[in-house]
């Protein structure tokens, strides 16, 4: 697929590490060429240097022949009319639109689309962000949790503790202690390195354990690997950006909500916009503040401001004084191994969330949708069955007869509205919705190959 890229920052770096060694070729455009000479020294991709939305540069970087469009610089107003000359000049099939702004976010429906501005995938990475966390404040104690077949099925992160029933013991006796529910153990990470999971696999205190369940299972899954943690009540947000407002107006209406905002302008207009949530104007640095807001009494302390060191100060200073769980924003992706597991228990990285997003549209085959898990390291995919014993790979045949790459595994099949648990002995029928997790998202080609259908399989 040839695809260009515009913007050649974190997201368009990022994206274009994930799809350049997938048979692809890559052309990526920005204005800094320093920014450019640092990706073509890394990967095997061409660059432009020049403004993303001019017809010359887009010509130059071959629109003309182009699959995708990716329009991720840091302008919204760059990027769609980048969208703009690509259908208008070069008619090119697919536009894909990064938009922060909630201005034009708010009209959506109007603005994108082929009489409008004709952006065939919108990405908004705030509202993923404030999606992603809303998930994890759901289910206290994971480390991630991704949705799939519009919710009937989850994919939970967690870290296995002492004094979880299934720690010590054998995956096998997971269906001991849970008799009537039926779960998948996807992939098991021990001191960073994948297990392949087995029944004779023995779970251990620290191991990061990836499992998926129909969604109304997670939390008694959960259960069997740590000590259930109880609802969440009182959560205390840190920034009042497009993330942290959006997020206090999801949790307010179940949830007991403080916001910190440090600009008095911007608090005021929060108080008046939010219903429930009690908003602050002060640093979240500031121990005296913390203590007179009973930061002891807190559940869930979230630092989402733009400023990772502060967001990470503010986050530890919080543990210290008391707060029970603690959740920091990162951009930069060398951060979040460095903080996870200590004094900050959740580190979410925005580009992650995007690049998911992103590759949603970006796969082959029929990919309904894709999660970027571990910094990037391994996916989560949900894709769709086609064809028949004759021209399928997959359809007709048992979750143990599919020459799957190794480290991947089938965690569940969605039919109509039932979950069914990927197991050796379980047959895909047309149409099911096969979620499936990759150790090493390098196997991704070979994935979309076994799923799509051919005329001259037989």
């Amino acid at each position: 697929m040839k695809i260009i890229i515009l913007g050649a920052g974190q997201v368009g770096g990022t994206l274009a590490e994930n799809l350049v060694g997938e048979n692809n070729d890559i052309t990526i455009v920005d204005t800094n060429s320093e920014r450019l000479r640092a990706l073509q020294d890394k990967y095997d991709l061409r660059v432009v240097n020049g403004h993303g939305a001019f017809p010359n540069v887009l010509r130059e970087a071959g629109a003309q022949d182009a699959d995708m469009l990716v329009a991720v610089t840091s302008s919204d107003e760059t990027n769609m009319i980048a969208c703009q000359v690509a259908y208008s000049l070069f008619n090119t099939p697919n536009k894909i639109a990064r938009i922060r702004s909630l201005e034009f976010l708010a009209e959506r429906d109007r603005l994108f689309n082929k009489e409008a501005l004709p952006v065939d995938n919108l990405i908004a990475p705030e509202q993923l962000v404030t999606e992603y966390i809303y998930r994890l404040v759901q289910y206290p104690g994971a480390l991630q949790v991704v949705d799939f077949a519009d919710g009937k099925v989850g994919l939970v992160a967690i870290k296995a503790y002492y004094g979880g029933p299934l720690v010590g013991k054998a995956l096998s006796s997971l269906r001991e202690h849970m008799p009537n529910i039926d779960a998948r153990v996807a992939a098991i990470f021990r001191q960073d390195r994948p297990i392949r999971p087995q029944s004779t696999t023995i779970i251990e205190a620290g191991d990061e354990v990836f499992f998926v369940a129909a969604s109304g299972h997670i939390r008694t899954v959960m259960a069997e690997l740590q000590r259930l943690e109880g609802d969440y009540k009182r959560i205390m947000i840190v920034g009042g950006g497009n993330v942290g407002a959006g997020l206090a107006r999801r949790l307010e209406k179940r949830y007991t909500v403080k916001l910190i905002e440090h600009t008095l302008a911007r608090a005021e207009q929060l108080s008046e916009e939010l219903e429930n949530t009690i908003v602050f104007c002060g640093d979240a640095a500031d121990q005296a503040l913390l203590i007179e807001e009973h930061i002891d009494q807190i559940d869930v302390f979230i630092a989402v401001t733009n400023q990772d060191e502060a967001n990470i100060m503010s986050a530890m200073l919080a543990k210290k004084l008391g707060a029970k769980k603690t959740m920091v924003l990162i951009q930069r992706s060398a951060y979040v191994d460095l903080v996870q597991g200590g004094s900050i228990d959740v580190a979410i990285s925005p580009q992650q969330a995007t690049i998911s997003a992103l590759l949603t549209h970006v796969r082959r085959a029929d990919i309904v949708n894709v999660y970027s898990l571990r910094r990037g390291a391994a996916e989560a995919i949900e894709t769709i069955a086609h064809g028949d014993s004759t021209t399928s790979k997959v359809v007709g045949r048992q979750v143990g007869e599919l020459k799957l790459p190794p480290g991947a595994t089938v965690g569940a099949i969605v039919r109509g509205d039932e979950v069914i648990i990927g197991h050796d002995q379980t047959v895909i029928e047309q149409n099911d919705h096969v979620v499936l997790f990759l150790v090493d998202k390098k196997f991704i080609p070979e994935i979309e190959r076994l799923f799509q259908p051919s005329p001259f399989f037989l």
